[in-house]
């Protein structure tokens, strides 16, 4: 091949296939190249490769193969290089955009919600859910049997009552080993895989912690009452002798002295619950440490999180002062009620929230594992002192429970009203650390069934309420479906405070879970054997019946469980008190940016009434209601100034706005956390 000069351009001589080529003066044909001399090619090619480094090149455009000196000639001409660097610096700019707005959502938007404030969490009594071997007894693979109700109902969160190695007085409150399963329940290899199985369904496994005491029969108490070196002081003991063993006034919850001299060591040993359950003495570092243990053990097999028993028991005034009587003037040796005694010395001690905050802590470190965050509830009756169930929530800096549970709700049975019952949501809201999240709970197996306390009829809409208040809400077993105490005679009395006090037995709301119409119903199918009389309903009360009924307290409790995770202003959004009367309590739950709200009007009074809430400008004229707990009126179509509720009835109505509630009326309002909706890209931000 050959080149020729020319100003400005370069031209292929040697037959090129540039069909762009232009014929000049001194350009050969294809014939004439295949017959040139080669020797004559040689000379050529030298002189022009020589020449190409002293001149430019002259050729019209581009072409297909041309050499690397002649592609950077025309990358450097403009109409080539200018588009090359705008697509350059658009493909940089738009990176940073993406980059600078994926941090921007990131900052915007709020934390996702963490498993125990997306579902209720629903209590297992493990004795009477179903019995699997036929002795009688709920057992652990009892539990795995009915895994699929769970899921039926669209529950991930699961706490289940003791189930340690124990004698049974307190039915398993009375822990002889915390680090083995109790023959009547199972064994490890069970619990194992009902774990297993509950994680592969995606439920959550909450495990109950009984720090406060042990059983009289725990390896630890017979070493301490021996005055082993090293578990002398595992428990509280003072001195006192056989004939006089009251160091002090202190009672028991259950009744008459927290002192029970051992004649062993020849001392008195403390126990706030029964004598069985002598109190642990955590002011010594070595039972703080096996507590820790503990929670590693079960938090290293997989548990999802603790529900922390008594807590405010924990820790005694080390001075064993008595403690004052409600009434002054009442003889002391008639003081055997726990009523009549003020709790200075014996409850909520300073001290305490440090050791909840250290569990939290070891909690902490298996919650560093992606999607296993690890729970923790707190138990504490604190009754009118709610400041001091407030403390369990920890501080801005520190944290302890995710929350206490809030038990101001099983009073609701004392005055059937709405105001009363706004009385009892305000008293939790009002009172709750901003940004924090709230829980309610209308029974559990310390506390009768509120079908039985409340009344039938306002079953469903005690449970409208519990599904539709902000945060989370708790279910004991049988409360979908209704379950209503059991009547227990003297000779079926299993509960020791019933034992003592018939009054106070706790049978009644422990009955066996009802499952269907068959024997038993269904608890225990294998035998005619139950720990406590099935409640004799429970051929229309059942499972089986009332998933074949849409209107039945089951189908409500589904349906509005499956809202209230569905529904942004329901499970996340605000909580807005708009009226209450001596029947009605209603509320608003809305979303800031979406233009869809609910409005709940919940009849607890004991006649129907007429809401008016034309004052309420921010709701539009007609509405239509989503659910009642009343089926016949699905769907129907109100006026927001003539809303009819009989009594024990609930609506959810739905309705359309672009007017918003709480920002006019910041002090009836509440919300943990603050988001909004974005509907143009579908998405929530902090605002």
């Amino acid at each position: 091949m050959s080149f020729t000069k020319r100003t400005g351009s370069l031209e292929l001589m040697e037959c090129t296939g540039n069909p762009g080529f232009q014929d000049v003066e001194g350009v050969c044909s294809a014939a004439e190249s295949i017959n040139a001399n080669p020797a004559e090619k040689q000379d050529s090619a030298a002189v022009t490769l020589d020449s190409v480094a002293a001149e430019e090149y002259t050729q019209i455009k581009p072409y297909a193969g041309m050499p690397k000196e002649v592609l950077l000639l025309y990358s450097s001409q403009a109409r080539y290089r200018v588009p090359r660097e705008i697509l350059f610096w658009l493909t940089v700019a738009c990176t940073l955009a993406l980059v600078a707005l994926t941090i921007t959502v990131i900052a915007l938007s709020p934390r996702c919600l963490s498993w125990w404030q997306i579902s209720p969490v629903y209590q297992i009594y493990p004795r009477s859910f179903r019995d699997s071997d036929g002795d009688g007894v709920g057992d652990l693979k009892g539990i795995q049997e009915q895994l699929d109700h769970f899921q039926y109902l669209n529950i991930k969160s699961v706490w289940i009552s003791p189930f340690y190695r124990s004698p049974m007085k307190d039915f398993g409150y009375d822990v002889e080993d915390f680090q083995a399963i109790d023959p009547l329940f199972g064994t490890m290899h069970d619990f194992e895989e009902l774990l297993v199985e509950m994680h592969n369904k995606g439920l959550k496994l909450i495990m109950d912690f009984i720090p406060n005491h042990t059983s009289d029969r725990n390896r630890w108490f017979n070493l301490s009452r021996m005055r082993d070196p090293h578990y002398e002081d595992y428990y509280v003991w003072a001195d006192c002798n056989e004939t006089a063993p009251r160091p002090n006034n202190w009672v028991s919850v259950f009744g008459n002295s927290s002192w029970t001299y051992d004649e062993v060591r020849g001392q008195c040993y403390l126990h706030q619950f029964l004598k069985e359950q002598p109190d642990l003495n955590f002011r010594n570092p070595h039972v703080r440490q096996e507590m820790i243990d503990i929670i590693h053990f079960w938090l290293g097999k997989g548990v999802d999180g603790f529900r922390m028993d008594a807590v405010k028991h924990i820790l005694e005034a080390a001075h064993l002062r008595d403690e004052p009587q409600v009434d002054p003037n009442k003889p002391p040796e008639s003081v055997t009620s726990e009523w009549d005694l003020h709790h200075d010395y014996t409850t909520s001690q300073l001290g305490l929230h440090d050791l909840l905050r250290d569990w939290r802590a070891e909690m902490d470190i298996y919650s560093r594992e992606p999607g296993r965050y690890r729970f923790m509830v707190t138990e504490s009756y604190d009754y009118h002192e709610v400041d001091k169930t407030m403390m369990y929530y920890g501080t801005p800096q520190v944290k302890e429970s995710d929350f206490p549970f809030n038990f101001y709700l099983l009073d609701l049975p004392q005055n059937t009203s709405g105001s009363w019952v706004q009385h009892l949501v305000h008293l939790w809201m009002a009172n709750m650390p901003k940004g924090q999240w709230p829980n309610w709970v209308v029974g559990n197996h310390d506390k009768p069934r509120i079908a039985s306390s409340a009344g039938q009829s306002y079953m469903r809409v005690i449970n409208m309420l519990l599904l539709t208040l902000p945060g989370t809400p708790t279910t004991y077993y049988g409360e979908e479906i209704g379950m209503e105490n059991v009547n227990v005679t003297d000779g079926q009395t299993q509960d020791p405070a019933g034992k003592y006090n018939a009054s106070a037995s706790r049978d009644p709301q422990r009955s066996p879970m009802q499952w269907n119409g068959d024997i038993n119903a269904g608890f225990n199918n294998k035998t005619n054997i139950t720990w406590l009389p099935v409640h004799p309903d429970y051929k229309s009360v059942n499972v089986e019946v009332q998933k074949k009924d849409e209107g039945s307290v089951l189908a409500q409790y589904r349906f509005l469980n499956t809202l209230r995770q569905s529904e942004l202003p329901l499970h996340r959004g605000w909580f807005c008190y708009i009226h209450s009367d001596a029947s009605v309590f209603s509320y608003l739950r809305e979303l800031d940016g979406l233009n869809r709200a609910f409005l709940m009007v919940l009849n607890f009074g004991k006649e129907s009434a007429i809401t008016d809430l034309s004052s309420i400008s921010e709701l539009p004229d007609q509405l239509e209601v989503l659910m009642s707990t009343n089926q016949a009126n699905d769907g129907k179509v109100i006026k927001k100034s003539h809303i009819l509720t009989e009594a024990g009835e609930g609506l959810v109505i739905q309705y359309s706005t672009h007017t918003r509630f709480n920002p006019n009326h910041p002090k009836q309002c509440y919300v943990s956390e603050k988001a909004c909706y974005l509907g143009a890209i579908d998405i929530l931000y902090k605002c």
